[in-house]
């Protein structure tokens, strides 16, 4: 397009909506690969709340597990206070991009994400760290093998959980 680019694309994309639709509601038949979000709360470790097209959506981040600080019924596990600040520090009120997986929701409604704030890759920054666990459910499992080197690699080294649990 001459004179338009991108921006006559976007315009006739958003003419073309009903009303009643957003893009989040097109996910459904083609999701977008990866979306620019801002934090609003950090759950915790592993957990963030964001604001998408002006509602709240849960995150859950693809292919680690911190320990459990906010599930009911379940105690504070060993080192899940010190993920859940790391994470606080690192993403709550900033902007992210999300990159999606296979499948991009869980069983929960939750979106699956692996979460980058600027070029650091928060997932990956979790696990060599050791604030975090491998956690792979096929079909989300692009960096799993990543995710258990850095697992290993924190584990031998004594980092976080691995040292103090």
């Amino acid at each position: 397009m001459r004179g338009g680019g991108r921006g006559s694309a976007l315009l006739i994309l958003f003419a073309l909506l009903r009303p009643w639709e957003s893009l989040a509601d097109l996910w459904q038949d083609a999701p977008p690969r990866t979306a620019v979000v801002f934090v609003t709360r950090v759950v915790d470790g592993d957990t963030v709340e964001i604001e998408l097209e002006g509602r709240e959506e849960d995150v859950r981040y693809i292919g680690v597990d911190t320990p459990e600080t906010v599930k009911p019924g379940e105690p504070v596990q060993c080192f899940g206070p010190e993920a859940s600040d790391f994470n606080h520090r690192l993403v709550e009120q900033r902007q992210v991009r999300l990159v999606f997986d296979q499948e991009r929701r869980d069983v929960y409604g939750r979106l699956l994400a692996y979460v980058y704030l600027g070029d650091r890759f928060v997932n990956a920054e979790l696990m060599r760290r050791g604030l975090a666990r491998t956690l792979t459910i096929p079909p989300n499992d692009r960096y799993a093998s990543r995710f258990k080197r850095l697992q290993t690699a924190a584990a031998r080294a004594g980092r976080g959980l691995w040292g103090a649990c």
